[in-house]
């Protein structure tokens, strides 16, 4: 059969319209399920097997959180702030967001952000035809120090330190963001103790 639509092997998730605007009927795409070249995630994500590439548990997010980032712990991780590994992908989803698939795998924890503080700070990476949202690193250590309770106090502290290190810290912009997100004077009070 001349033209058959094929699965690109660089791509890991794919939407349901995207696999329609490659030319795969629903028939097809069902049929591609059933054979295994395909495991449908929810309604409307699908991931592919016959991907070969660059792994990231970052690339499920769009598939169970459309207006996911990844932030807090997972983020620190990705800009290298933190030997602590969480044991699930930390996700900021919209406050009123719904999430209506929670994957099995990989774990995912949705922390759910006021619509000023989800949208501040967003950076899209792209890997090939790969990307998610992430938080820019100064947004990042900005909400563990928010959410120092949460994370903890020895990673909040462990984080600091490692981003003042760091040749490409912003701290005009940290302290801008941390001014924003209504955590300035925590922020101070740790930069003094620290720096």
């Amino acid at each position: 059969m001349a033209g058959a639509a094929v699965l690109p092997e660089d791509q890991k998730i794919f939407s349901m319209q995207e696999l329609q605007s490659m030319g795969f009927s629903q028939y097809k795409i069902s049929k591609l399920v059933s054979e295994g070249k395909l495991i449908k995630l929810n309604k409307s994500y699908y991931e592919n097997t016959a991907y070969h590439g660059e792994e990231s548990d970052f690339y499920y997010t769009d598939a169970y959180a459309p207006k996911g980032v990844i932030c807090l712990l997972s983020a620190a991780v990705y800009y290298q702030l933190t030997t602590f590994i969480p044991d699930a992908v930390d996700v900021a989803i919209p406050r009123k967001a719904k999430v209506s698939t929670i994957p099995d795998w990989p774990q995912m924890n949705f922390h759910h952000y006021t619509d000023d503080r989800h949208e501040l700070g967003v950076t899209t990476i792209r890997e090939g035809k790969n990307g998610f949202r992430i938080y820019d690193m100064e947004k990042t250590v900005v909400d563990i120090v928010f959410y120092r309770e949460k994370v903890g106090i020895e990673e909040t502290r462990e984080i600091l330190v490692t981003y003042l290190r760091r040749k490409d810290r912003n701290l005009n912009r940290l302290l801008k963001y941390a001014e924003l997100m209504k955590c300035g004077k925590t922020m101070r009070q740790y930069l003094e103790v620290l720096v």
